[in-house]
């Protein structure tokens, strides 16, 4: 098992970083030492790349040579900037999505790469707070350009009207788009398909290697189909119960206990 895994694909969020939101010495020390073994490490999230440039710098993965997994794989990049694999929303798709989010009574978010694009809603939006190295743009959405990549719509709001609303979703907007928390309060939208397993799938290719050399961690909704996808699919100790029932491994440890350290110590160092 330890040679046949040649990368591992690291959420963000309950998985990677403590409720702190740092990452901890022992998960740096664990990351170093597979990527001297020649593993590829890629943090796959659905933050933009300029979100995460923290973390990129705290592992020291900011060469040509290191990649990571945008917009829940809608963008997958090398960690320097360059595309390897792009896809984005409609101004049809996210016109639409304005119209279910009002409906809630629900915040709508636009993300354009480091852009949001806040439009009016009746409950205001909290998405500021979680993002900090955004731009937030307030605005009608009448006044969101057209001649802009949309890259993934979020609804961020408090959990339990969340929640309610995230119930209440008629279900052809299911079909039409990916829908899914990614953090009790965060609530977002992709285009069909479009997943970390897709931005996996679309990284693999570039590095000719296959989903059994590939090992997954996450604890979220969103990290469902990478979690399912990949040779070695774990899932931290506080994932939620969907995730825990797709993974091939459950750790024992949280987030808040090195999880990710312990499963490279055991399974690729």
């Amino acid at each position: 098992m330890k040679n046949e895994i040649k990368l591992v694909a690291l959420d963000l969020d309950g998985t990677l970083l403590n409720s702190s939101k740092e990452i901890s010495a022992e998960n740096v020390s664990a990351i170093e030492a597979a990527r001297k073994k020649d593993v590829h490490v890629v943090l796959t999230t659905g933050r933009p790349l300029v979100a995460i440039q923290p973390y990129l710098k705290r592992l020291e993965m900011l060469d040509f040579k290191d990649f990571s997994i945008t917009f829940n794989g809608g963008l997958v990049q090398r960690n320097t900037g360059q595309i390897v694999s792009k896809k984005s929303f409609s101004y049809e798709q996210i016109s639409a999505i304005k119209r279910l989010t009002t409906a809630l009574d629900l915040p709508c978010d636009i993300l354009s790469e480091e852009k949001v694009f806040v439009t009016k809603s009746a409950v205001a939006s909290q998405y500021e707070t979680l993002n900090k190295l955004l731009t937030f743009m307030k605005m009608d959405f009448a006044d969101v350009p057209q001649n802009v990549v949309y890259n993934k719509i979020v609804s961020c709001t408090e959990k339990e009207l969340l929640d309610q609303r995230l119930a209440e979703i008629p279900e052809r907007y299911f079909e039409e788009f990916e829908v899914f928390k990614t953090q009790a309060k965060l609530l977002e939208f992709m285009p069909k398909g479009i997943n970390k397993a897709y931005g996996l799938t679309q990284l693999i290719h570039q590095l000719d290697l296959k989903p059994e050399n590939v090992m997954a961690m996450g604890d979220e909704a969103n990290d469902l189909s990478m979690i399912a996808w990949a040779g070695y699919g774990v899932a931290m100790a506080n994932a939620v119960p969907a995730v825990k029932e797709e993974a091939k491994i459950i750790s024992d440890w949280t987030n808040d206990q090195h999880a990710v350290a312990k499963v490279l110590e055991t399974y690729v160092l």
